[in-house]
């Protein structure tokens, strides 16, 4: 399974950004699939999963700002990013892992700054 995110960037503070992931490989409905982030100097943190009927799950810093989204048939996964903030940037990684974590993928990543 190969991941690709686009959509990262610059914006500025109250801005929108929508990050994408592609992913190859078949069987893309067995995977969760996920964004995680990481700023300088600090861990990996959760942003968003959505499991393969819809359910999702978000961290307490992004609830009602971030929306994610995925569509099947299309292998992607999607991450709505409204009102964002300064402390939203860092690199976006997509993700996809089975629901023990017996397998899991990592996409590059994507740079998201937030600043005026």
């Amino acid at each position: 399974v190969q991941l690709v995110e686009s959509g990262g960037g610059l914006v500025q503070p109250g801005g929108s950004l929508r990050l994408s992931c592609a992913s190859s490989g078949s069987r893309f409905t067995i995977y969760v699939m996920g964004w995680y982030r990481q700023a300088p100097g600090k861990q990996r943190d959760l942003v968003a999963t959505i499991g393969s009927g819809g359910s999702t799950n978000y961290a307490d810093s992004v609830k009602g700002r971030f929306t994610i989204s995925r569509d099947n048939a299309k292998n992607t996964v999607y991450l709505q990013m409204n009102g964002l903030k300064p402390e939203d940037t860092a690199v976006y990684y997509c993700n996809a892992h089975t629901v023990t974590w017996t397998a899991y993928y990592w996409g590059q990543g994507t740079q998201v700054t937030v600043s005026s």
